[in-house]
């Protein structure tokens, strides 16, 4: 990422090349959820620390939320 200052370069390399590898195996046109698992795996198998599905407050409108199905 030229010209961007990141903090945790090394880290984000590894999370977009995971997500592209991800990517390119399963192709387009699936599911959120089909990526996100493989995404999981991919991260898991390079020792990065993740979560997955965290609550994210969101403000809509005016209306707090406390989670995006809500």
């Amino acid at each position: 990422m030229k010209g961007i200052d990141l903090i945790h370069r090394d880290t984000t390399e590894v999370i977009i090349g995971s997500a592209i590898e991800v990517h390119r195996e399963l192709g387009p046109g699936l599911l959120e959820s089909a990526y996100e698992v493989c995404l999981a795996r991919e991260l898991a198998g390079k020792g990065v620390p993740f979560a997955r599905q965290v609550e994210l407050p969101v403000v809509y409108k005016g209306e707090k939320r406390c989670r995006l199905s809500d």
